[in-house]
């Protein structure tokens, strides 16, 4: 199967990105998911302490990274995107034809920076996805640079999600030996199906210095538990096809 949207197409709306289209498709090949359709969703941290990672770029490098898997996965070209930290920020989205700058634009129109709640993002991910009528499966890419403000809201979201087409793949900013993404290895290996029906979530740290990791590197590790997440889902009914 052809990829949700071709290299033409994307050569024409997004040159910048054609680099990062053609790096996607050889970790989408790799994993065994070439031609497979779902849907994307970039949910980015805007807690405190995430402003130098705006400032340096590194959002702006991921929300790139993310639009350029999409376009493999996704033929309208769109990545909703649920900026977060107290509350739900912006729902907003990036497109291929309107990705440059697009996250120092929006966050032009924002608020104070908040705590970390990840479960005020997960409602609106799953509230978008709800309301968008699809059944298509879904990779929400999930970034943050430390553990929620609320552990219990952000676990009990994660489990009830379980019986959703929605897969949660957290990325980690900042120092690896950070005591702070303890809480996110625990919430990778939450208990199946004691806790949940399916594993339905993934985490990998991206470090210091997010935007250094090399492209092929950031896909595979975005899509190392999507394909058993897909067999466990379709398994048990959660993906229709």
């Amino acid at each position: 199967m052809e990829p949700a949207i071709s290299l033409r197409k994307v050569e024409e709306t997004a040159p910048a990105l054609v680099s990062l289209y053609k790096s996607a498709g050889v970790s989408l090949r790799k994993h065994g998911l070439e031609g497979e359709r779902a849907a994307v969703y970039l949910v980015v941290d805007y807690s405190g302490s995430m402003r130098s990672y705006y400032k340096k770029g590194s959002v702006q490098a991921l929300a790139e990274r993310v639009l350029g898997l999409s376009a493999h996965l996704d033929d309208d070209g769109i990545v909703p995107t649920v900026f977060f930290s107290t509350d739900v920020d912006a729902v907003t989205e990036i497109a291929l034809d309107r990705h440059q700058g697009r996250i120092d634009e929006i966050v032009a129109g924002l608020g104070r920076m908040g705590l970390t709640n990840y479960h005020v993002a997960m409602d609106a991910v799953i509230d978008h996805y709800m309301d968008s009528g699809s059944t298509a499966p879904a990779l929400v890419v999930f970034q943050t640079d430390g553990a929620p403000s609320n552990k219990t809201a952000a676990e009990r979201y994660l489990c009830k999600a379980a019986s959703l087409p929605l897969f949660w793949q957290f990325i980690g900013f900042g120092n690896e030996k950070s005591t702070q993404f303890d809480y996110l290895r625990k919430l990778d290996e939450l208990a199946v199906p004691d806790k949940r029906v399916v594993d339905n979530a993934g985490f990998f740290h991206a470090g210091k210095k997010p935007h250094k990791v090399p492209d092929e590197h950031l896909y595979d590790q975005l899509l190392g538990e999507f394909p058993a997440w897909l067999t466990a889902a379709r398994a048990q009914g959660i993906v229709s096809h």
